[in-house]
């Protein structure tokens, strides 16, 4: 018996990680599973490499009725169990072939994008919907699938980039900061004024009680500065900007010993995930996505908005405590990698498989 994992895309799409963690983590239980892809797609070209079990098929440029019949002739020569179909275009053509040979589960994976086809698919046939969002759940339900049946699972990253990223000192040398320093890494949007104020007003207050703390405001992402705007930024002794580290994300974030998102304002989750995953103790504005990546006290701190004197409190505790910094650090990575890693994606893709097996009485092995 077999898993069908099919993409009929040629191009590579970042959601095609998902296809390949979930056959890995498939490989890994020991379950039979069958990559469905274009050949000399890139998706094929990164199975191949890594030796998952690739199944190329030509779907596009190609008559429906030609690719069903290959389809069909596949999956019973595999004794299909499961399909999990993960773009629009691939979907008309797999579930019309599961149809046929009577595979008994059958997943879908729904993104952010939309498709003209979308009418065309057997919503009633399938089993589970894998949304990414809850927006695109809530577009599913809308249209008539049953909530029951919506899973949503975010495409998860590969944080391996942050995780092996030996310790570093760019961001000292090219401040001139001495190996004494302590340095915050610190982002928030140029449109709140007031969260600026509040963290120039926090650093004065770390200030007077030592000097040894640098916050460093980092220009990129969501802050975006240039040089003429650091120009106009108030200088103090105790803030440094960093500005324009493009791709240098790892190293510059290897270079802190604290990482701080202080805004009233959301939508720097991302930039916070990153630094929990880099190992850094972090301190955030209790508000919006902060306050489900963070459990204060644990795998980080919890700050109210705009008030200084709580962030400053925050950044002398981790200072001075080195035994709160290093659990704040370590839970917060083993946080940011059991909710948002890709290898925890594949787990809940799995989960889903297992669940909606056993509800219809069958087993996968």
């Amino acid at each position: 018996m077999s898993l069908f994992l099919l993409d009929a895309d040629r191009d590579w799409r970042p959601s095609q990680n998902q296809i390949l963690y979930v056959a890995r983590e498939l490989r890994k239980r020991g379950l039979a599973t069958q990559l469905v892809v274009e050949p000399g797609s890139e998706i094929f070209r990164r199975a191949s490499e890594e030796g998952l079990p690739v199944l190329p098929l030509r779907m596009r440029g190609r008559m429906a009725w030609l690719v069903r019949k290959s389809l069909v002739r596949e999956m019973r020569a595999h004794r299909c169990r499961l399909i999990h179909v993960h773009e629009t275009f691939g979907a008309s053509l797999g579930l019309a072939a599961a149809a046929i040979v009577q595979v008994p589960l059958r997943i879908l994976s729904r993104g952010a994008d939309a498709s003209p086809l979308e009418g065309r698919l057997p919503f009633a046939s399938i089993d589970a919907f894998i949304a990414e969002t809850a927006a695109v759940k809530s577009i599913l339900v809308r249209g008539g699938v049953p909530d029951a049946s919506v899973e949503v699972i975010p495409q998860g990253r590969d944080f391996s980039v942050f995780t092996a990223q030996p310790r570093d000192d760019l961001v000292r040398r090219e401040l001139g900061l001495g190996p004494e320093d302590f340095l915050v890494g610190a982002v928030l949007p140029l449109e709140d004024e007031r969260g600026q104020q509040a963290l120039l007003e926090a650093s004065a207050i770390v200030g007077a009680q030592t000097p040894k703390v640098k916050i460093v405001v980092l220009g990129e992402g969501t802050l975006r500065l240039d040089s003429e705007q650091e120009a106009g930024l108030p200088a103090l002794d105790g803030v440094r900007y960093y500005l324009g580290f493009g791709d240098k994300t790892p190293a510059v974030l290897a270079s802190l010993d604290m990482f701080v998102v202080f805004s009233h304002l959301d939508g720097l989750s991302g930039r916070l995930i990153e630094a929990m995953a880099s190992g850094l103790p972090v301190a955030a504005a209790d508000v919006g996505a902060a306050r489900d990546l963070i459990l204060h006290r644990e795998s980080g701190l919890l700050v109210p908005p705009r008030n200084a004197k709580a962030l400053a409190d925050a950044i002398l505790k981790v200072c001075f405590d080195r035994n709160l910094a290093t659990r704040l650090a370590a839970k917060g990575r083993e946080a940011v990698l059991e909710k948002y890693s890709a290898e925890a994606m594949a787990r809940r893709v799995i989960g889903v498989y297992e669940f909606r097996a056993h509800r219809k009485g069958l087993k996968l092995a």
